[in-house]
């Protein structure tokens, strides 16, 4: 959301808005601490709100909160650069290597509680007070809801607190539930159907409030097996999709739409996470490059291998692994991005068990993917040179007999093809490859294909920069397969394959088909009653929502982490216990609670 305010714990940057909501900061009021009566003004409540959504970027883009949401799941496995490895393998993790959300969570909790509690009387029409309380309730919900996910009983507070406490306690899930639950009806009641001024672009309106309450309801109702909350859940979903037109959503046509830069702040979109290119409102300085501090969004660069550093010559040696070898055929770009080598797709291919000879990756999530067009827009397979590369006949290691040069912008420097090639990495079957072939034998903690999906090539020449796109935290398609999961847990299985089709057709959809073949591969993915089971669902949403900070979430939400992850997870699966189901509370806030009794920490930690 482009609202231009900045608050932080110490210090309060408040804005005066123009007509649009979203062009410069035209007044500074630093101030050392928040005081009741800062929200009593429209300018207040529109300040602690904006710095909330601010902070959503010290979370959503960030390296540490996408090692939460994605490692150590059975979509993923750690890069040869992977940094936070505990939560790879379940190996150490702690209250001191995990949680820097929670004190951001709590720090937007109380300013929301002050927005909350003394913004009720600010000096507005009564429909913009409404729908600035309503953005309050939301986002307080919003963070309520990751809270009670990740840490489970967490400390409940509703109330401003203007005197620091070193004493705290945590409630339980179900009474957090119900505030959750409370805060976003509220929230969906009184909020516009599509953002509008001052919160503009992808703000929380009402079907995003309503799309976290179904979430809300399903998660819930996971815990207590609760038929009422599955069918909430699946009618409130409904009720978004019947009103599609209304709130200006609907699925792109071509999946691959939903993750063009132009397309960021489209229909599909939902809710964001804001990441400003601007060097005023901070961060990061242009040109500067990334560090990964906080609120640098640099989700395009994680899941990225170091293409820059193959060589052209690269062989297969005695044990079968590609081995590095000769001129570089490739230079870093902005198209390619930035290599962090942090996050690769699950390719290990079981070479006993139930799953003996498949891979996650391959052979069940993006299994069909002749007919499916989201595996090849969620990954790069490609490389084209953008450096001119001469290959001697005799250079060592080119086996290909041949001379020639590997062309810019011509010719492929690296293919990584969804299935085996004979003759690769140099050869396709007899015939020389300028560059090299990496099939899926070849993929490991080095090698394998890049989610393209966030890439930036806005960063031109300081490609080195974190993105300047947002972060997007809700697509609309979410809302189809929230509802078939509601619906599928609710018995409504019929309902639940028909959401499901609705997103597996619009995969199928290829621009350069003709409309009747286009018809065809949608009618050849629709899926029947009995295709409906809670595993079908899970791999649906990593067809769908691969890299998109969900997969963590999803295995807690339907109690599948454990037995997912040892069925399909080499590096995490001897490790995995029930109890890491909850991640553990922060050391620093057990260490801080020294009035009253000792604040707990979750069981196995």
């Amino acid at each position: 959301m482009k609202l231009k305010y900045k608050l932080l714990p110490a210090v309060l940057v408040l804005c005066a808005f123009i007509n649009n909501g979203c062009q410069g900061i035209l007044e500074e009021n630093p101030q050392a601490s928040i005081v009741p009566s800062f929200f009593n003004s429209p300018s207040g409540v529109l300040g602690g709100i904006a710095g909330v959504y601010n902070d959503l970027r010290s979370a959503w883009g960030t390296e540490g909160f996408t090692n939460e949401m994605m490692a150590g799941t059975d979509e993923h496995l750690a890069g040869a650069s992977a940094s936070g490895i505990q939560l790879h393998n379940y190996n150490g993790i702690n209250g001191t290597n995990f949680g820097a959300a929670w004190s951001i969570a709590y720090t937007d909790i109380n300013t929301l509680n002050g927005v909350l509690e003394y913004g009720q009387t600010i000096d507005l029409p009564d429909a913009t007070r409404k729908q600035y309380l309503a953005q309050a309730k939301f986002l307080r919900g919003f963070w309520y809801f990751y809270l009670v996910q990740t840490f489970g009983d967490v400390p409940l507070n509703t109330k401003f607190i203007t005197v620091p406490s070193q004493a705290a306690s945590r409630q339980p899930a179900a009474q957090v539930y119900e505030q959750i639950i409370k805060d976003l009806t509220e929230a969906a009641t009184d909020l516009p159907d599509k953002p509008t001024a001052p919160f503009l672009d992808k703000a929380a309106c009402k079907p995003v409030a309503q799309l976290v309450l179904a979430k809300a309801y399903l998660t819930r109702g996971w815990l207590n097996n609760s038929q009422a909350d599955f069918t909430q859940a699946a009618t409130i979903c409904a009720d978004i999709i019947a009103k599609k037109a209304t709130y200006g959503l609907d699925l792109w046509a071509n999946y691959g739409d939903a993750f063009v830069p132009a397309n960021d702040y489209g229909k599909e979109t939902m809710f964001v996470s804001d990441h400003s290119k601007d060097p005023k409102y901070g961060y990061y300085t242009v040109g500067g490059g990334a560090s990964g501090g906080a609120a640098q969004n640099l989700s395009p660069w994680f899941t990225n291998w170091n293409y820059p550093n193959l060589g052209i010559n690269s062989f297969k040696n005695a044990a079968g692994n590609l081995t590095n070898n000769g001129t570089s055929t490739m230079i870093r770009d902005s198209y390619y991005g930035r290599p962090y080598i942090r996050i690769r797709p699950n390719s290990y291919k079981w070479p006993s068990g139930p799953n003996a000879g498949k891979s996650y990756f391959m052979d069940q999530a993006f299994v069909n993917r002749t007919v499916d067009s989201r595996f090849e827009n969620t990954f790069f397979t490609v490389w084209i040179a953008n450096k001119d590369t001469p290959n001697a006949q005799n250079t060592a290691n080119n086996s290909r007999g041949i001379a020639y040069t590997l062309r810019a912008n011509v010719d492929t420097a690296i293919w990584m093809p969804d299935y085996e090639v004979q003759g690769a990495p140099q050869f396709v079957g007899t015939r020389p490859f300028k560059g090299t072939v990496i099939p899926p034998s070849l993929w490991n903690n080095t090698y394998f294909p890049s989610v393209k999906k966030f890439m930036d090539p806005s960063r031109g020449a300081n490609f080195n920069d974190p993105s300047s796109r947002p972060a997007v935290i809700y697509r609309f398609s979410d809302v189809y397969l929230t509802g078939a999961e509601a619906a599928f847990k609710a018995g409504q299985i019929a309902t639940a394959k028909d959401l499901i089709n609705v997103v597996r057709r619009r995969a199928a959809f290829r621009p350069g088909n003709t409309a009747d073949q286009n018809a065809a591969a949608a009618t050849a993915m629709e899926i029947k009653e009995a295709d409906v089971t809670l595993d079908f669902i899970l791999d649906e949403r990593t067809r769908e929502f691969y890299g998109e900070w969900q997969r963590w979430l999803d295995l807690v939400r339907t109690r599948s982490l454990v037995r997912r992850v040892k069925d399909w997870n080499p590096e995490a699966g001897a490790n995995i216990k029930d109890f890491h189901m909850l991640r553990p509370i922060p050391q620093s806030q057990i260490d801080r609670v020294v009035e009253g009794p000792k604040f707990p920490q979750n069981p196995g930690y």
